[in-house]
């Protein structure tokens, strides 16, 4: 089973990252393992982000749980139909990929070739179901798969999108078709964050599965304009733009704000832990954990 499933039923904060995107460039995928082994219990391996075409999510899964960290494989139903993905979430599996995060995806208009042909055979609950089903041992089909892949799945979901009422209901969905983690899109109202964990404990999702908000750390105001304008579901509070922008110091500023927000984010009842995005680089992750008194993890898997 994934390690990260075993640290969801342990009770320990859990630390999950980014993973940086690559293309053919096996040594910056090196570099970027070795700058997240021991601060990240485990990575998400992004699909076509953004619709932008990048290397395959299955090979750079298998690359990272061969450099000794626990992938966390995103696949996302834009750009394939239901054969594809399971065969894809089966075939990772097979080499020691268990943790799989269902994700409908960005329109292909979204992306840098929007002459693309999406397909959308599935939608993110549905592919969580399927993932749930892979793990029973049965395809959509319900022909037999023997043996059952041992599978940790999970979802995504936009606290930030209103009404309150609609991201609680999608994360109930999804909760009941079989996910049992869920990575909160970046919210930087934190208000609107407490009223959807206030929420989904309510309806009893927080005993059934972890919620890991996201936090993105940023160089500075350049990032957060980015995210208000370009990222669909996020939007950036005119007040905390200026907030940085005006400061002294803006990276300064910048990095306080992400860790007020972590701070903020681990003090809700039902959050497991922290999904970080970061933008940074260097010492930024090692720093915010640091900060946060979250030490240092052991390694996920054999290097």
């Amino acid at each position: 089973m994934s390690g990260l499933a075993g640290l969801l039923a342990s009770g320990t904060p859990v630390v999950t990252a980014e993973f940086p995107v690559v293309d053919a460039d096996m040594s910056a995928l090196v570099r970027h393992a070795d700058r997240l082994r021991g601060w990240a219990d485990a990575v998400n391996v992004t699909d076509n982000t953004a619709a932008h075409a990048h290397a395959s999510n299955v090979a750079v899964a298998v690359a990272v749980r061969r450099l000794g960290l626990d992938p966390i494989m995103q696949v996302v139903c834009r750009d394939k139909n239901r054969l594809a993905l399971q065969a894809d979430i089966v075939g990772a599996a097979l080499h020691g990929v268990r943790a799989v995060c269902c994700m409908t995806g960005d329109d292909v208009t979204a992306g840098d070739e929007p002459e693309a042909r999406p397909v959308f055979d599935l939608d993110g609950p549905r592919l969580v179901r399927a993932a749930a089903s892979l793990a029973e041992g049965r395809y959509l089909s319900g022909r037999r798969l023997d043996p059952a892949p041992e599978l940790l799945v999970g979802a995504v979901e936009s606290p930030g999108f209103l009404p309150h009422s609609r991201p609680v209901e999608r994360a109930v969905q999804k909760v009941q078709a079989g996910a049992r983690f869920l990575q909160l899109q970046i919210c930087y109202h934190q208000d609107r964050l407490a009223a959807f964990m206030a929420g989904v404990a309510r309806a009893g999702l927080t005993a059934r599965a972890a919620f890991l908000p996201t936090i993105c750390l940023v160089e500075g105001v350049r990032g957060l304009r980015f995210m208000d304008g370009k990222l669909p579901g996020v939007s950036v509070p005119a007040e905390t733009i200026d907030r940085v922008e005006r400061a002294a110091d803006p990276s300064a500023a910048a990095y306080d704000l992400a860790l007020e927000q972590a701070r903020h984010a681990l003090g809700l009842p039902g959050v497991r832990g922290l999904h970080l995005v970061d933008f940074r680089g260097g010492d930024a992750v090692p720093r915010l954990l640091s900060d946060l008194r979250i030490s240092r993890r052991p390694p996920a898997v054999p290097a």
